[in-house]
């Protein structure tokens, strides 16, 4: 009994608590439904641009398909039914361009060393298609950082190009590729032994012009000079990306 007051009092104090508790719960569950319910709305998002981003995909996939079917059926026609090596190089080349359009748009980076060997296979096969010898000088101790999608992409371009000129105007009969690194910058040359310097090309010609653009997108350079045995060599440089900090661990 509270002086004063009477068991009432005592009984209207109580009741003021176990009101003030079941509000304080009442709220306390509120927010919790309201979380499930922002979840639910979350994962049901989620679920939405799950399902999108496959049928984008998918989508995807298909024209990819469509587009190496159709046009590489008619690129390899004219490379059957090319009247010169040349031609049937230029076909060649656009179908890898096609070939490149389908597997780089899906996401495809490799390490510096994996980039190199595919685009070494693929300089081995169109020389061997027009009779050009390839001397592809490779250090055993060069950097393997990852590029990504892009890097990989314009180093293909560019080494490309630069052999297409050769096979369609320097009248060479060798090529070498060589590669010099101090594991920051990668200096390519690729050096022919054709008719002179820029194997008969102004240097503002377009393919040329695409080349620079793409050294620039590496944050690199491209160069044109004669070769010291005739010919042409073009010297590309670029920084090598910088791999990630490996993670501190604190005791």
């Amino acid at each position: 009994m509270i002086a004063g007051g009477g068991p009432w009092l005592a009984w209207a104090l109580l009741a003021s608590v176990l009101l003030v508790l079941a509000l304080i719960l009442l709220w306390w569950q509120q927010r919790r439904l309201r979380a499930c319910a922002r979840q639910l709305q979350m994962h049901a998002l989620e679920q939405h641009e799950a399902v999108r981003t496959r049928a984008a995909s998918e989508e995807r996939e298909r024209i990819f398909r469509n587009l190496h079917d159709d046009l590489g059926a008619k690129l390899l026609q004219l490379i059957y039914s090319a009247n010169s090596p040349e031609q049937a190089d230029l076909a060649r080349a656009v179908l890898q361009d096609v070939r490149d359009v389908v597997t780089r748009s899906r996401g495809a980076p490799g390490s510096l060393l994996e980039v190199l060997g595919e685009i070494r296979s693929e300089a081995e096969q169109r020389l061997r298609s027009v009779e050009i010898a390839l001397d592809w000088q490779q250090p055993d101790d060069l950097p393997d950082p990852a590029l990504d999608e892009g890097q990989s992409l314009h180093l293909f371009r560019i080494v490309r190009e630069a052999i297409s000129n050769v096979i369609r105007h320097a009248r060479a009969h060798a090529i070498r590729v060589r590669m010099v690194s101090d594991s920051r910058v990668l200096r390519l040359e690729l050096i022919d032994d054709g008719i002179g310097p820029h194997s008969g090309q102004s240097a503002s010609g377009r393919g040329k012009d695409n080349m620079r653009a793409r050294a620039r997108q590496l944050d690199g350079d491209i160069t044109w000079k004669g070769g010291t045995a005739g010919g042409t060599k073009v010297l590309l440089s670029f920084p090598l990306p910088v791999p990630p900090a490996a993670p501190q661990l604190h005791p």
